[in-house]
């Protein structure tokens, strides 16, 4: 069982704790597959370079870096990133990934990238969203895409939520980035639905949010 983080501590330790024995205390967290949205909004992209946050295991970023992309990944937890780190080894990508230990609204990677790829940034303990979200659109080169996946609520079999949570709206996270508009274009503005089904097999769906906006080439 996931221990659950000690509400004394610090929000930052709390959240790094609460990551770290998520993975270490189980096998794979996820399936090692490219988030389908990603495929969906970043496949016609040329390759530069790419910053994936909450990289998890590293399937996105290992995706991108198959394509051509030289590609920083960023997570919380270091049993993550060694397995991301493995996987990118095993795809034969390893000199296309360099991989960060961030704790996300403390601390954020220097530099700026023609891609960033911020997939589900949504926590059972503390995040500064917001914050992170803006860092990461200021981190999109000129002429890069900011790219944002968030679920959109519970899923549909979901009848007893197991914390309590806040969902975005396709507008609030616009508002809250508040990307000049001269500067800025959105291209992808979307709920997309998708089969769920819960752990012991009922059928249902989830909706998630997409953003895909673009920086002016002379921005």
């Amino acid at each position: 069982m996931t221990e659950t983080p000690d509400v004394t501590q610090p929000a930052a330790l709390r959240a790094a704790e609460f990551w770290e024995a998520r993975y270490r205390d189980g096998g794979p967290l996820w399936s090692g597959r490219p988030n389908a949205l990603l495929v969906r909004e970043a496949g016609d992209l040329g390759p530069g370079s790419a910053l994936d946050l909450g990289c998890g295991e590293g399937a996105d970023a290992v995706w991108l870096a198959s394509r051509g992309w030289r590609v920083t990944g960023v997570d919380i937890s270091h049993t993550a990133l060694e397995r991301a780190a493995r996987h990118a080894a095993e795809a034969g990508v390893g000199d296309r990934t360099v991989w960060e230990r961030h704790v996300l609204g403390e601390t954020f990677p220097e530099g700026s990238f023609d891609l960033v790829n911020a997939q589900f940034l949504q926590s059972p303990v503390a995040l500064d969203q917001q914050r992170v979200l803006r860092q990461a659109a200021a981190a999109v080169a000129a002429g890069g895409t900011l790219l944002i996946v968030m679920h959109a609520g519970w899923p549909s079999w979901q009848t007893e939520p197991p914390f309590e949570a806040q969902f975005p709206t396709l507008d609030s996270v616009l508002d809250e980035l508040a990307l000049p508009k001269a500067e800025w274009t959105v291209r992808t503005r979307e709920t997309v639905r998708k089969a769920s089904v819960s752990p012991d097999g009922a059928e249902g769906f989830r909706d998630d949010h997409v953003w895909r906006i673009r920086r002016r080439a002379d921005a």
